[in-house]
């Protein structure tokens, strides 16, 4: 096989049989030697049903469907698991990212690198949208130094690498997190980023603040530096205050203790205190979770592999 599609699906059932039709076009006209594999991700509408049309019509296609919904990253490495392509690519559901443009980033990436980017100059996302992905990028970055600030789902991984994501046991996964510590030998591609196929993004503002804290506690220790810091300058800060009011009573500065000074204090230093717990309460937890040896993801179903190509019918 020359080239495995990855396709994570979630609430995209209305517009996987362009995405099917435009990827068809593409990769035929690259190589006969492909893949395309759905993976269902428990959106609850008809995607499985479509995708189980497509592969029953198409040789090239094949269908997973998840037990439970287990997030975009879960899907996309179960992809890659079943992947067989020398090159393996990673493409959204919602025709944002171009199939056309998978021949550019496969060009780019024969040219001796193990993963190349699709990456957007210009987003079609609302204002507020962008400012918040841009600070969340500039934040991810600093947390993890070797991290490709312009990371996009839209991904072309030689084969070896790619394998190398489902080693990784982790229940929080984050792809470019480990492929920022896989491989170094990267590079990016502008690409254009459409419209959306229907509807808005399944992404809430919970879910990626959500996503935001699982980055930052599983893949930095800055949180936990911040606390220490944190905790040092609260300390320092509560010596200086302490010099003073020592200094002041000697001086008759004071002369009855306030009330007000001492609530402050304490409201002080114990919402810093219950916030330093927190951050190692999200460690802790982490580690439970991973001593837990809970699964990534749990497959439902699969469509069945042909054997030999056929005629394709939709």
């Amino acid at each position: 096989m020359e080239i495995s599609v990855v396709v994570p699906v979630y609430r995209s059932g209305e517009g996987l049989r362009e995405l099917h039709r435009r990827l068809t076009a593409t990769l035929q006209s690259l190589t006969p030697e492909y893949e395309i594999i759905f993976v269902e991700d428990c959106g609850g509408d008809n995607s499985w049903e479509v995708i189980t049309c497509l592969a029953a019509n198409d040789p090239h296609v094949r269908g997973i469907r998840f037990s439970r919904n287990f997030g975009q990253h879960a899907a996309t490495i179960c992809g890659i698991s079943r992947a067989t392509g020398n090159w393996v690519v990673t493409i959204d559901d919602d025709l944002e990212q171009s199939p056309e443009d998978i021949p550019t980033l496969l060009d780019r990436a024969k040219q001796g690198y193990d993963l190349v980017y699709g990456v957007f100059p210009e987003r079609a996302h609302s204002r507020w949208r962008n400012f918040t992905s841009h600070l969340a990028r500039r934040l991810f970055t600093l947390a993890i130094p070797s991290l490709n600030r312009e990371y996009t789902s839209f991904r072309v991984l030689r084969q070896t690498v790619a394998q190398a994501l489902p080693c990784f046991d982790s229940p929080y996964p984050f792809i470019d997190g480990y492929l920022s510590w896989v491989t170094h030998r990267y590079a990016t591609v502008p690409v254009r980023h459409g419209s959306r196929a229907r509807g808005g993004s399944n992404y809430t503002v919970r879910k990626l603040l959500a996503h935001t804290i699982n980055i930052f506690v599983t893949f930095s220790d800055l949180p936990l530096r911040f606390a220490i810091w944190l905790g040092l300058g609260t300390f320092l800060g509560g010596l200086a205050w302490l010099a003073w009011i020592v200094v002041a009573r000697l001086l008759g500065g004071i002369t009855v203790s306030g009330y007000a000074s001492i609530m402050a204090a304490i409201i002080l230093f114990g919402g810093l205190q219950m916030l330093i717990l927190g951050i190692m309460g999200e460690y802790l937890a982490r580690v439970n979770f991973k001593t837990s040896r809970k699964p990534l993801y749990l497959v439902a179903q699969e469509t069945e592999q042909h054997s030999a190509p056929e005629t394709l019918l939709v």
